[in-house]
């Protein structure tokens, strides 16, 4: 059985692809599609389940529980989970639309960090309403769930990095050396990458948890839920 996990990246998206534990394949691409199509092609319909670090689901008002619950686990790191605003605030085209009127619907601001992934937020939305079944899945949860605790060293500093791999390498995930042309990410979106592929193998076991349990609804009556 075969899990993928997909992270943003400045040059796009990187999957990372297992078979139970082994990294089988990790890839790179422009789009969010791109890279889904090609894991479908390398192994047919054999990917049980596909995780990506990215919002899936609008709130209709005020903000989503699951970032909340995700954010409360974290600890010093909790920063990095970001609030999800309604629909409408996505729609904006500036980041001075968009954080007023996240103002109006949710009575706090956006970030200017959380609107720099609009392109990305609205590219796996609209992949989901399509029809493509993407579970939420956030690496710092799969992170602290591996670890028993929340990691108090950030993806981007070199304890944390060594900690992370130490912690994919006890579960048999060993991201090797030569990713080939995916090397050129970043090591900690690789990484992330890797993170969320281990917890959609979960959720393709039946051994996953979510945030909120039941998963709320979206604007569209979808499920909201962060997996891990």
């Amino acid at each position: 059985m075969r899990a993928l996990g997909i992270d943003a990246c400045r040059a796009g998206w990187v999957g990372v692809e297992l078979d139970q534990d082994r990294v089988v394949r990790v890839s790179l691409a422009t789009s969010l599609a791109e890279l889904l199509a090609a894991a479908v092609e390398v192994v047919a319909d054999d990917v049980a389940a596909t995780g990506v670090d990215i919002p899936l689901g609008f709130p209709t008002a005020g903000w989503r529980r699951a970032d909340a619950l995700a954010a409360a686990r974290l600890g010093p790191l909790r920063s990095s989970v970001f609030r999800v605003p309604p629909r409408a605030v996505w729609a904006e085209t500036d980041y001075a639309a968009a954080n007023r009127r996240c103002r109006e619907l949710t009575g706090g601001g956006l970030s200017v960090q959380s609107y720099g992934l609009r392109k990305r937020v609205l590219e796996a939305n609209g992949l989901r309403e399509a029809g493509r079944t993407l579970h939420e899945i956030h690496p710092e949860l799969c992170f602290a769930t591996m670890n028993g605790a929340p990691l108090r060293h950030g993806k981007k500093s070199w304890t944390g990095q060594a900690l992370r791999r130490a912690l994919l390498a006890a579960r048999g995930i060993v991201v090797p050396d030569d990713c080939g042309p995916a090397g050129a990410a970043a090591p900690d979106d690789i990484l992330d990458a890797a993170a969320v592929a281990w917890s959609a193998m979960r959720v393709a076991e039946g051994g996953a948890f979510c945030l909120p349990d039941p998963p709320e609804r979206d604007d569209q009556g979808a499920p909201v839920a962060i997996w891990c």
